[in-house]
């Protein structure tokens, strides 16, 4: 499961960031995050439970935006567990840059981690897979910030990777969320995989799917935030 809900980036046209800004900015104001609120998704595998994937946002006493993912996934057979993967991951925003960065990952077994820290005008990053200084304006993989269809680089919530990827629209489709009919933008992301993202027109995160293994893993929300 490594790197499967993870992206890099490559740099990207200025005709796909026309496409993009066109898509889901328009006339509506993008969804901010704010203190208390919650992004939760039931993660399914070939259709049936597989684990949860949820995006928490919390005001800091000094006015920081702190965002924490946890995901649990876990194949079982039986009373034996035969595949898990967990991810913890914060991040802290000031002034709509991110600050700091913490991740955990247990991939069946498997442990890796990254910690960033801005020092002057870049980020000092150290995690299992990299080392080294990245630009203040990097955005981490964590998916609920749509700005990063527009990025030139992402920063890996597991190791602290960079992976290249390519970005394509493609169109949009009506979902159906807590019995709503949500009007919705769809990308898809070319990197070790092919992952396919869809958010609103205010910017919500509101579905991922990919392939893993010849397995179908959809991203439903339970509630629509």
């Amino acid at each position: 499961m490594r790197k499967l809900l993870t992206i890099g980036v490559a740099a990207m046209s200025f005709s796909f960031m026309a496409q993009a800004e066109a898509g889901y900015r328009g006339h509506t104001p993008i969804w901010e995050p704010y203190d208390g609120a919650e992004i939760k998704f039931d993660v399914l595998r070939k259709g049936k439970p597989f684990g949860k994937h949820i995006v928490s946002f919390a005001e800091t006493p000094n006015g920081e935006l702190e965002v924490t993912t946890d995901v649990d996934l876990k194949v079982s057979i039986g009373p034996f567990t035969a595949f898990k993967y967990q991810l913890d991951a914060r991040e802290v925003w000031r002034g709509g840059r991110l600050v700091a960065l913490e991740g955990k990952t247990n991939d069946d077994g498997e442990a890796s981690f990254v910690e960033a820290d801005l020092q002057g005008e870049a980020l000092q990053v150290s995690g299992s897979e990299f080392k080294g200084e990245v630009s203040e304006d990097i955005i981490p993989s964590s998916h609920w910030n749509i700005d990063q269809m527009l990025a030139s680089k992402m920063l890996s919530t597991e190791d602290g990777s960079l992976l290249a990827m390519s970005v394509t629209p493609q169109g949009r489709e009506t979902l159906k969320i807590a019995g709503q009919a949500i009007e919705a933008n769809r990308y898809l992301l070319d990197s070790d995989i092919d992952i396919d993202l869809w958010y609103d027109d205010a910017g919500r995160w509101l579905k991922l799917a990919f392939q893993a293994r010849g397995q179908d893993i959809t991203y439903q929300l339970s509630e629509l935030y």
